[in-house]
Parts: C-alpha cells; structure tokens; sequence
C-alpha cells in the first residue's frame, strides 16, 4: 500500500526485504559468473551451471518455465500468492487435459549476463540473468538456506 509516495510493509514484508538486500550484498563476482552451463533440451532433463566459485547448479524445466522472470509472469505469481517455480493451481475438472511437459525449444546467450529460452508453449518474453539463477538455485543447500533466511 502506498500513500504520496510513502510505501507501508508488514512486518514479515520487512523482513524479507531485509533479508533479499543482505543477499544481495553477500553474492560475489565469482558467485554470479558462469564457468560452464548446460541446457539438456534434447533428454529434457534442465540446465546446469558450474559457477567460478566451485558451486554447482541445476533445475528442471518445469522448475524454469514456471519460474520465468518476465514482467507478465511475475505480476501473475505475485497476485497468485506463488514464489518462483511453483505451478500454477490446476481447475477443478471432471477431465483433466494432458499437459506436455515444460520444455524449451531452443536456448540462446543474451549478452554475457543471462539465458533466453523459447519455450514449446510458445513464451519467451523471459530472460534468465546469472544474478537470478544463482539467487534460485535449486541444490539443497541454496533451498534450505533460503528458507532459513
């Protein structure tokens, strides 16, 4: 909520923007430079990075398309109440429909600071920076540090 430019936060919203901007401070250049990355599109596995520092990433596909950082996707997760990589609630229906699995169509570089993914459904308006795949890593010691947070 915000009034004349003043923005008020609860005391949990507070907290977890204190604990993003300390974070953010704490990541360094080797942290958030790639040393190799791998994007198994043809097995479908995920991607994989191996960061300067010695840590090593990986995520699904699913985990990425329903992470995807685009303005669109954000507001949705924002107004669903979801973190990044969570699905979407499925309808109620008496008959589910398939749905293929979470797979690019191709990946590319942007620059040096981020990866492009087109992905099958069509979406590409995401562009997954360094900064916020090393922020989201999925290896269980990022996860339960974040959730210690």
């Amino acid at each position: 909520m915000s009034h004349e430019g003043i923005q008020f936060f609860s005391r949990e919203e507070q907290q977890k923007l204190e604990r993003d901007e300390a974070r953010a401070r704490s990541l360094s250049r080797d942290a958030l430079t790639p040393t190799k990355v791998r994007v198994h599109i043809t097995d479908g596995t995920g991607m994989e990075i191996d960061w300067k520092d010695g840590h090593q990433s990986q995520w699904s596909f699913a985990w990425l398309r329903h992470a995807c950082p685009c303005a669109t996707c954000v507001e949705e997760r924002k107004n669903d109440g979801r973190e990044p990589g969570q699905p979407k609630p499925k309808a109620a229906q008496l008959l589910p429909l398939y749905e293929p699995p979470a797979r690019p169509a191709s990946a590319q570089a942007t620059g040096r600071y981020a990866l492009q993914f087109q992905w099958q459904d069509g979406h590409t308006a995401g562009i997954y920076s360094w900064d916020f795949l090393r922020r989201n890593c999925q290896c269980e010691a990022c996860r339960t540090e974040r959730a210690a947070g």
